[in-house]
């Protein structure tokens, strides 16, 4: 009014601090904000929004500055702002009272996070024996988490290049409030904070108690955007969930250039410890491409866990991604990979036995993918030397009396020493 524009105070109603989803308004308006007439026509803009907020965690007005709210597009300003005289929607045709207390509720971050839609378009969803679906679009790559009942543990969450997909199984009937917070894939790196974009109120009927997650399982899950950036490219599985009937997968990787990688399997409950986890997961180099090689200990929800670093950087290993992996046979007990020494390199491959359980009293073939190497020996109660043909190393071994068997190599004729690079154990009679 200062600078001569004309300006008309606008009241009605707003989805504003103290807002619950799904709640009607009734009685007198609790919000004023205004119309300003700029170059032949009106804009709607809210200087308080404009300013801060109050919020849940904090009692007093924060003070953050906030341009969404100045000459908002109607179309938007419709989402969190009711005025009492239609006229003011500035829209055609004009939103119902009924139909802005049932509409979902955008607020800022949405839009200036460059996010485009969600589905479902009501705040309020029903499961379907015991899950709900939740998507979201966005115009790039974007990080998301969620909080179902203050937790993330109850959801499965996979990113998109444009997005991200959730399912929820709530553990209890219900009403439970469900956020989804999302931030820039630029802040990654920097510790910027993830703004709540989206809330929705869940209502349960029944729980599904068979699907329940490992609590060791990680949001998002499975392979992203996020681990291709990390070097991860071309994933065998695209999906989070791999379901395997005889308890044993493969998943292979190209990868970018100079990785390292390392894993680990987690289950909850009397599960293998940390290191037998890493026996049940083979890793095998050929050029640019890894395999990693699962044979599960036992039945039911594994989290695989893969890390990374750069080969020429002696720092630790970073966590990247994770799969949950499914088996539902109780038949299942593979044995643990033998274990390898740092002799063993990378790109060496065991193509027989894979068990690190060797029968007792039995002639055992033995055939090692291993290049660059003089000789190599197996050690029983006797000594058996492999002999070389096409790249891989073969013989056979007998277990009789022994309790483990050791593969050596020698690595120049001209050397007397011998490394040891796998052991197996024998089964006891």
């Amino acid at each position: 009014s200062i600078a001569g524009v004309q300006c008309k105070k606008v009241s009605g109603h707003s989805k504003g601090h103290g807002y619950k989803i799904g709640q009607t308004f009734t009685g007198k308006s609790d919000h004023t904000w205004n119309a300003v007439y700029i170059e032949g026509r009106w804009h709607l803009l809210d200087s308080t929004w404009g300013t801060g907020f109050v919020d849940d965690s904090v009692t007093k007005f924060t003070y953050r500055y906030n341009e969404f709210y100045f000459l908002t597009h109607p179309a938007l300003f419709i989402n969190t702002h009711f005025p009492d005289n239609s006229n003011w929607q500035l829209l055609k045709p004009t939103l119902t009272l009924k139909e802005f207390e049932s509409s979902m509720l955008y607020n800022s971050s949405f839009y200036t996070l460059g996010l485009v839609a969600s589905h479902p378009e009501t705040p309020i969803i029903q499961t379907v024996n015991g899950k709900a679906s939740i998507s979201v679009d966005c115009r790039s790559s974007m990080l998301f988490t969620f909080k179902l009942k203050g937790t993330d543990k109850h959801g499965l969450m996979t990113l998109k290049k444009h997005g991200m997909n959730l399912d929820i199984y709530p553990q209890e009937t219900g009403r439970h409030n469900l956020k989804i917070f999302a931030k820039s894939s630029k802040a990654e790196a920097s510790d910027r904070a993830y703004d709540c974009v989206l809330e929705y109120v869940v209502e349960c009927e029944s729980v599904d108690t068979a699907t329940c997650f490992p609590k060791d399982l990680h949001q998002p899950v499975g392979p992203s955007w996020l681990s291709e950036r990390q070097g991860f490219l071309r994933p065998s599985h695209r999906e989070p969930i791999i379901h395997t009937n005889d308890g044993r997968c493969s998943l292979t990787f190209t990868l970018g250039k100079d990785i390292s990688v390392l894993t680990s399997l987690h289950t909850d409950g009397g599960g293998p410890t940390e290191d037998m986890s890493r026996q049940h997961v083979m890793q095998i180099h050929r050029g640019n491409q890894i395999e990693l090689k699962v044979h599960l200990p036992h039945a039911g929800n594994f989290v695989m866990k893969v890390y990374s670093k750069k080969r020429s950087d002696p720092g630790s290993y970073d966590y990247v991604f994770n799969y949950l992996i499914r088996c539902l046979n109780t038949e299942v007990k593979w044995p643990a990979f033998p274990q390898r020494f740092s002799k063993w390199l990378e790109e060496y491959e065991i193509l027989e036995p894979l068990s690190g359980l060797l029968p007792a009293n039995r002639n055992v073939r033995f055939k090692l993918k291993m290049h660059g190497i003089a000789k190599v020996l197996v050690e029983a109660e006797n000594t058996h030397p492999l002999t070389h043909n096409k790249g891989c190393w073969e013989g056979t071994c007998n277990t009789s009396g022994c309790r483990e068997v050791s593969v050596m190599v020698h690595e120049n004729a001209n050397h007397s020493f011998y490394s040891y690079v796998l052991k197996y154990e024998v089964e006891t009679q």
